[in-house]
């Protein structure tokens, strides 16, 4: 299928592209930091925002250590033991004065000046006595109340604080009976614990926020800035990108820009130095057409070898220059890829000797007269070597997905795998008619539409040329 030749001397194969369909193969490292990479965010906001919260949960999670082991450590016994205070004064007051005209002027006493809400049930005792188990897992407050009743009543006693969401319900068991104490929830419960939440959980939110606002609009700049490079290398030219973000991303963008300019100027004088060329070396070649034409009939034989050699200059000639001049002046459109490849396969396949299995359509921006050349390159390869040729479309998938590939495959004798690279380098034929320059303009048409060509062992036994092109 190719031109060149089979036994042609191998070389290093050429460098992987890097806007070749091809996903990154590095392994993961074992342990925890494989993991770790993994987990890692991939894009640049995900990891900039990972670096901004790391250090400000480490802080936070700090200042919520320190408020947890000293202050409200320290609030919480100091609350908790003023109320279990309260209610072993009750308690001692009932013991030492049992009678019910006393009993009832300490309930009166207690509420007024304690705050304490009072019950007695003569003759009951306590089913349960003891620390339950935690309501306010998060808090301290209920294993510090529980140590200090402990201390200060001394005498079997339950703590209830799920029966009210207000209040909290303490049995202590009397000689003769069961104390309820109700008392209001606030007086355990502090303000500052509130506020430091508040500051805790809106600082983050705060200073989260204003980080993500920040560095979206510095990534915005920097993805703008990689999708222009890859349009741009694609052939898909939108002009000039606005610098904005950062300095460094202006910079990169201006630079991008001179450098857009620059290969711009570069090509148009390259085209305009080989249309000139062009024009000079078809000139003389016209002449000598001219001059083979008014040689006499004696001469016809001679005159008709000459020819022949001036048709295959011309050729060479028109293959070198679309090689070189390249398909970069024509913008990208979409184009129905399927009903592109069936024409092209039409047009050089007259004798139907190419099959063709494709979808009924497949849309993709291209630029359709360049790819009728890659294409047709293929399959006139194709054609020199082989008797059968099947072509086929598959959209975008398994294993390259993003790209949607476009086979030949053939009968012919095919190319060693160590040749294969070595059959992309321009003028690298070796048989006879054959300029080299086939799969050297066809790879080179596919790789400015940002996709490629590889080259494989065909299941019809020859060569296949796998055409990548992004979708």
């Amino acid at each position: 299928m190719s031109e060149a030749a089979a036994g042609a001397k191998p070389r290093p194969a050429a460098p992987e592209r890097a806007d070749a369909p091809a996903a990154d193969a590095r392994p993961d490292p074992p342990g925890a930091l494989g993991l770790l990479r993994r987990l890692a965010p991939r894009g640049l906001l995900g990891r900039t925002l990972l670096i901004v919260l790391l250090p400000l949960i480490v802080l936070q999670a700090v200042a919520l250590q320190i408020f947890y082991g000293s202050h409200l450590d320290v609030i919480s016994r100091r609350l908790a033991a003023g109320l279990a205070g309260d209610v072993g004064m009750v308690v001692e007051l009932l013991s030492r004065f049992p009678a019910a005209e006393d009993r009832a002027w300490i309930f009166r006493e207690a509420a007024w000046r304690l705050d304490l809400g009072l019950a007695f049930e003569p003759g009951a005792t306590l089913a349960h006595h003891g620390p339950r188990p935690a309501s306010l897992p998060l808090l301290p407050l209920e294993q510090d109340l529980s140590d200090a009743l402990a201390q200060r009543v001394r005498l079997p006693f339950d703590s209830d604080w799920t029966a009210d969401p207000r209040s909290i319900v303490i049995r202590v068991q009397l000689p003769d009976g069961v104390l309820h104490v109700e008392v209001n929830r606030k007086r355990l419960f502090t303000g500052t614990l509130y506020l430091f939440v508040i500051w805790l959980v809106g600082s983050s939110i705060l200073l989260f926020g204003l980080a993500a606002l920040f560095l979206k609009n510095q990534v915005r700049a920097i993805r703008r800035l990689a999708n222009a490079a890859e349009a741009f290398g694609m052939g898909r030219d939108a002009g000039p990108i606005r610098p904005e973000g950062a300095a460094e991303v202006r910079q990169a963008a201006a630079a991008f820009n001179r450098m857009r300019s620059n290969i711009r100027r570069f090509v148009q004088q390259r085209t305009e130095m080989l249309a000139g060329i062009s024009h000079d070396l078809r000139t003389p070649l016209t002449r000598l057409r001219l001059g083979l034409a008014m040689l006499p009939k004696e001469a016809a034989e001679d005159a008709a070898a000459m020819t022949r050699d001036v048709e295959e200059m011309e050729r060479m000639i028109a293959a070198y220059l679309a090689f070189a001049r390249g398909e970069g002046q024509e913008a990208a459109r979409p184009e129905d890829l399927a009903a592109l490849v069936r024409d092209v396969a039409a047009r050089s396949g007259a004798d139907g000797a190419i099959t063709v299995q494709a979808p009924a359509e497949l849309r993709l921006p291209l630029r359709a007269d360049a790819f009728r050349r890659c294409l047709g390159n293929l399959l006139d390869n194709a054609r020199r070597h082989a008797r059968r040729i099947a072509v086929s479309v598959r959209p975008p998938g398994a294993p390259h997905p993003g790209f949607a590939e476009v086979t030949v495959d053939d009968d012919g004798p095919g190319i060693a795998p160590e040749a294969r690279e070595e059959a992309f380098r321009p003028f690298a034929s070796t048989r006879a008619g054959g300029t080299g320059l086939g799969l050297a303009i066809a790879r080179d048409i596919a790789r400015a539409h940002g996709g490629d060509i590889l080259l494989e062992d065909s299941p019809m036994g020859g060569l296949r040329a796998r055409v990548l092109l992004p979708a």
